[in-house]
């Protein structure tokens, strides 16, 4: 992966948070708009074509999804193509991430469905004949989500069955074992966006833990829980990290920034 897709990436991975608690529906479409564009090389380059002014890449992607889409999916798509990607094939792959990522987040269950991803690639790895149909190059798409549909619709949830419903049927090229793999550890990063580690020097009250969560589930957009560490080397006050973001408003902290600005 590419620098340009990785940071591409870590700036799209906070359009997803901002979903909170949307309709599976709404992760569907994104899914729908990866296979559309995937399908139609023409399209995926225009859509992704850095030298191409980023608010005609946003208009083409309006005109050709817009009456497909709802407003989270066209939201998340233009904010994708607005960014740029080391090439075609590695923003199909983006596209794609985020569909997953959309999933997890709109589903809420990210462990469940991170744990049913794993079982599922063992029962598939476990049956060669069918690991090779489902990986199979020649084989019809539509076909292979069917057969997923009849092997595990009622077995797992609808937001793990979606996943592996689109990904087998669009793996961009990948093997179906490590295609899951890949899921699977995204859904868990995405679980972890959403679970803030605060670091303080003393337990906090109950009362101040559900004021804490409530406070950066306000800030954030999204619900968010707490876990916390105790370190007295902070000596008061709190550190807070969440994914990417870190609000260190640490004793320690204060007294460094201090030093920094007497030296």
């Amino acid at each position: 992966m590419g620098s340009a897709t990785r940071h591409a990436l870590a700036a799209l991975k906070n359009s997803v948070d901002g979903w909170g608690q949307a309709e599976l529906g709404d992760a569907e479409q994104v899914f729908a708009a990866v296979n559309a564009a995937g399908a139609n090389q023409h399209l995926l380059a225009a859509l992704s074509n850095p030298a191409a002014d980023v608010s005609a890449r946003r208009e083409l992607a309006g005109t050709v999804f817009g009456s497909h889409l709802g407003p989270r999916a066209l939201q998340l798509l233009q904010d994708a193509v607005s960014q740029t990607w080391s090439s075609n094939h590695e923003f199909a792959l983006g596209l794609q991430e985020l569909a997953v990522r959309a999933t997890a987040q709109t589903a809420g269950a990210q462990s469940v469905i991170a744990a049913e991803l794993t079982t599922v690639a063992d029962t598939i790895s476990a049956n060669p004949e069918l690991e090779l149909t489902l990986g199979s190059r020649l084989g019809d798409s539509a076909v292979k989500s069917q057969l997923i549909e009849r092997l595990f619709a009622g077995k797992i949830s609808a937001p793990s069955l979606l996943i592996l419903r689109e990904l087998v049927g669009n793996p961009l090229g990948r093997r179906t074992r490590r295609l899951l793999t890949w899921a699977g550890e995204v859904v868990a990063d995405q679980a972890g966006r959403s679970v803030a580690t605060v670091t303080v020097a003393s337990p906090l009250a109950p009362e101040q833990l559900a004021k804490l969560e409530a406070g950066l589930t306000r800030r954030f957009n999204r619900r968010v829980s707490v876990t916390t560490v105790i370190d007295p080397k902070i000596i008061g006050g709190l550190r807070v990290q969440l994914g990417d973001d870190v609000i260190d408003d640490s004793v320690a902290a204060r007294l460094n920034n201090l030093r920094l600005q007497l030296a």
